[in-house]
């Protein structure tokens, strides 16, 4: 039995999931290409970015009338990868703790 349960949580996590975004199909490309990508046709806004370290920033990018957002992960070499994606992005202002 425990044999069975095991082999279909191992079949679930195989199968592929669906998602809204098509970009998800797109895992790295130029960074150019894929910030007009952002901007142009998902009308994502750059909302921060940090380096990773000397040759790797990391760029959250959210589209504010569908909260989706995307962290980009950007090389020195010129391209650039999506590293995670969701949805329902809210920012928070700081505030006294």
């Amino acid at each position: 039995m425990i044999n069975r349960c095991v082999v279909s949580l191992l079949a679930c996590f195989a199968l592929p999931h669906s998602g809204h975004a098509n970009i998800a199909d797109v895992s790295c490309d130029d960074t150019a290409r894929l910030t007009a990508t952002l901007t142009e046709v998902l009308g994502a806004e750059r909302q921060g970015t940090g380096l990773r370290d000397p040759d790797t920033m990391l760029e959250v990018w959210v589209t504010q009338r569908s909260g989706d957002w995307v962290i980009v992960q950007n090389y020195a070499n010129g391209t650039s990868c999506i590293v995670a994606m969701g949805e329902h992005w809210e920012n928070h202002q700081a505030g006294p703790a």
